[in-house]
């Protein structure tokens, strides 16, 4: 056994997986960031780095070019996302006790712009051919599931309430979390008052729903509905924690970073019944409401700002387009900076994480107000919702979402649901009520919850 990380990435056939990459999630315990049928899938788990606080961004970067300093990588493939790659979720509040993480996998495979590939990697001395890592491939494919009822490794301890909510459907049910839905209205009607004392301009919360499943929860079946059903989203799976996210908090590829910016949220299901096309609805109540641009400003001011240092050039859309997804639209803008060469360096993934999170659409600002009002009022540990989930490579690539609309799955029968609102001074609790609902949706969905 050696200390030194070893890997070798080969060509995978890909095109008798005419569904791309939602075909290899065939096990309840595997890594995943998928979008439009590409993405990567791990395997197994070779190592990880654990961390709490407000240094854990900079603690498991320091861990990461650690560990690939002196790794002997062999690429056959060299596109991102090959070589040693970590996936990794991180706990949305420097206060929160819940664990962040980076996972070292034992076999990668990924799938972009049609080509795929295997990346096997190992501690041993044993030598690493070709044929071992399509072998390990084959092997993973279609080895039983592990025993043990507990994917999420460390999800909340906080137990439902025994309060039911409106739910039907013969997979599961749905329990209230930490606020029943009238002690969260109130929280809101509160957060509102605080805005329009001036201390602050935006607050984000959040709030939770617990899905009890008897039949028990089928983590790859969920990915692989949240893959197919919302393609234009991040679909991830980390340890437990799953979700699709329309929101990139910062993607990198060589010196270029981008991330998608969304604030302004309309439940498709309230143009039913409206006059013109579906669209032209999303237009005018979204783009055309003062309140929602006036909440979408405020995140991308905070995402340029912070990005800003890092970058020699930055460019966004001068107007912010409509994202339609299955269950909502949003106000998005995409940015891109140029990453500056900083002392010889150009900063990494978790560095410009560090600098980025939380961001206006997640927490609001001024951020340090917002974070500590949210603790007050949200009566919740977000755990890793809302927090960046996401994977990097030994080149400095890597894509972060914000794990939203998810859920971390607790036990083998309960599924903890998360979704939260920007709140700003027109916003009414009720209307952000239903607005939860609305993001729940995918998840539900997924679970096989009608509601």
């Amino acid at each position: 056994m050696t200390s030194t990380l070893r890997t070798l990435t080969v060509p995978l056939d890909v095109e008798s997986s005419p569904g791309g990459l939602p075909s290899f999630l065939v096990r309840d315990d595997v890594l995943c960031w998928s979008r439009r049928e590409a993405g990567l899938v791990g395997y197994g788990e070779l190592t990880r780095f654990n961390a709490t606080g407000p240094d854990r961004f900079l603690e498991a970067d320091i861990w990461w070019r650690h560990l690939i300093l002196e790794a002997e990588i062999t690429d056959h493939v060299e596109l991102p996302g090959t070589g040693p790659v970590a996936f990794g979720s991180f706990a949305f509040s420097k206060t929160s006790p819940h664990v962040s993480r980076l996972i070292l996998p034992e076999l990668v495979v990924g799938i972009r712009d049609g080509r795929g590939w295997a990346t096997q990697l190992t501690f041993d001395d044993a030598p690493l051919t070709e044929a071992g890592v399509l072998a390990s491939v084959e092997h993973w494919l279609s080895q039983p599931e592990p025993n043990g009822d507990d994917p999420a490794a460390g999800g909340s301890d906080v137990g439902p309430s025994p309060e039911a909510v409106a739910a039907n459907g013969s997979a599961g049910f749905l329990s209230h979390g930490s606020l029943s839905e009238a002690n969260w209205m109130k929280a809101v009607a509160d957060g509102v008052e605080e805005i329009r004392a001036g201390k602050l301009e935006k607050l984000v919360l959040a709030r939770d729903v617990v899905a009890s499943l008897p039949a028990g929860v089928n983590a790859a079946e969920v990915l692989r509905q949240l893959a197919a059903r919302y393609r234009e989203c991040w679909t991830y799976g980390v340890d437990g924690l799953v979700g699709a996210t329309p929101e990139m908090l910062i993607q990198v590829e060589g010196r270029t970073a981008q991330a998608r910016v969304l604030a302004g949220t309309l439940d498709r299901r309230d143009a039913d019944g409206m006059d013109g096309s579906p669209m032209e609805y999303a237009e005018r109540v979204l783009a055309g409401s003062e309140k929602q641009r006036h909440e979408h400003e405020i995140a991308i001011d905070s995402l340029t700002r912070q990005l800003a240092p890092f970058s020699e050039a930055m460019n966004s859309h001068s107007e912010p387009f409509i994202l339609e997804l299955p269950n909502v639209w949003h106000l998005a803008s995409d940015v891109k900076a140029e990453l500056a060469d900083i002392e010889g360096h150009v900063p990494t993934c978790l560095a410009l994480i560090n600098a980025l999170h939380p961001t206006a659409a997640v927490c609001g600002t001024p951020t340090l107000v917002a974070g500590a009002l949210i603790r007050k009022l949200e009566h919740l540990d977000r755990g890793p919702y809302a927090g960046p989930v996401g994977w990097l490579d030994a080149a400095g690539n890597g894509e972060w979402g914000i794990a939203l609309r998810g859920a971390v799955i607790e036990d083998a029968n309960t599924v903890r649901l998360y979704a939260g609102c920007g709140i700003v001074e027109g916003s009414q609790p009720e209307a952000e009520l239903a607005e939860t609902w609305a993001k729940f949706r995918p998840m539900l969905e997924a679970l096989g919850i009608k509601r």
